[in-house]
């Protein structure tokens, strides 16, 4: 069990910590952890955010458990060393291309969220977002018009092959769920989300049991406000995805309760909580690290296939807020360390 743990930026290094010892805490036969380096913390020690020492560690390990990147430092940087480009490059090089955040509402966290608290204890859903695609990979440039104006371009783009292997991962999704797929484009407008739909559409006929909608983007946005409770699974393309990912994790009330997994073919996969990397708290001991114990549990669940024990992290977690020990961002007072002993003493 050789994983990779990459803390990265901000407060990264401090939520990593407690996702660490929740999984020493269960004394898993064989495990072994290997840090490396990521993002700004690494630009500033190799003089690139994905040096190629860690793009080594992280191919012999069997899953990445992910911290956070970004620096206001290196705002000032080409695009190519900005911390961000870590976890671009650790999608590219290990074919991450299905990206899975589940977001559900924690018993007695209803009235946190922005919704009526009758609407948001209804969310259980997933949103299974294509990771290697569309305008964050496409090609992109500054030109000048012929009348002298700057113009930005970016190329949004979909092959069949790429919409068809997550689409699988979609329908699979579903099936271990409540059999509804909801596959979430911009048909009525875009060449890209016509040939999303009607891929998707040949893919359903080997998911018979799965129950298959489609749904504009804009539309899905407005009914993850609405009508939370209809969703079970959501496919999307990566920028539509990115986008609604954020906005059903605030939807359940913070951003610090929310995982998130990133997976290539076969079991492989990183693993990271949403959140960002928060500078303005980093160092504090204030931030909330259930995300990334969450995403531990991911890790388990889906690169080691070791289920019982992705559920009790799961559980101790539960049990946790239940007893009132929450971070900040949830209206409590528990520090980072705190939550991390609260959790495994409910381990």
């Amino acid at each position: 069990m050789r994983i990779a743990v990459f803390a990265g930026d901000g407060i990264g290094p401090e939520v990593t910590e407690q996702a660490v010892r929740v999984l020493e805490k269960l004394e898993l036969p064989g495990l072994e952890l290997v840090e490396g380096d990521v993002g700004g913390a690494a630009y500033y020690k190799h003089g690139h955010p994905l040096p190629a020492e860690t793009l080594e560690i992280a191919r012999s390990a069997k899953a990445i458990l992910f911290g956070a990147v970004g620096d206001f430092s290196c705002d000032h940087l080409e695009r190519h060393l900005r911390p961000e480009q870590a976890i671009l490059g650790l999608r590219k090089e290990l074919g991450l291309f299905a990206n899975l955040r589940p977001a559900q509402v924690f018993a007695g966290l209803e009235d946190l969220t922005t919704l009526r608290p009758e609407v948001a204890s209804k969310i259980d859903l997933l949103i299974v977002r294509e990771l290697n695609g569309d305008v964050y990979f496409g090609e992109k440039g500054l030109r000048t018009l012929e009348d002298g104006r700057r113009q930005g371009w970016d190329m949004m783009s979909y092959a069949e092959d790429e919409v068809r292997r997550i689409a699988h991962v979609g329908f699979k999704a579903a099936m271990g769920r409540g059999k509804k797929l909801c596959s979430v484009d911009k048909a009525n407008v875009l060449e890209t989300s016509q040939l999303w739909r009607d891929v998707v559409i040949e893919v359903a006929k080997e998911y018979p049991e799965v129950e298959l909608t489609h749904m504009y983007v804009d539309n899905a946005a407005m009914q993850l406000v609405k009508n939370p409770g209809q969703f079970d699974v959501i496919v999307t393309g990566n920028l539509f995805g990115d986008i609604l990912s954020d906005q059903a994790s605030m939807c359940v009330g913070s951003i610090g309760l929310l995982a998130s997994a990133s997976l290539a073919e076969g079991t492989y996969g990183l693993y990271e909580p949403i959140h960002g990397s928060a500078p303005d708290i980093a160092g504090k001991g204030l931030a909330n690290p259930m995300a990334t114990i969450l995403s531990a549990a991911m890790l388990l669940r889906h690169s080691f296939g070791l289920e019982a024990e992705a559920a009790r992290i799961e559980a101790a977690v539960a049990r946790t807020l239940a007893d009132g020990i929450k971070g900040g961002d949830l209206g409590g007072t528990a520090g980072t360390r705190e939550i991390g002993d609260a959790v495994v003493e409910r381990l």
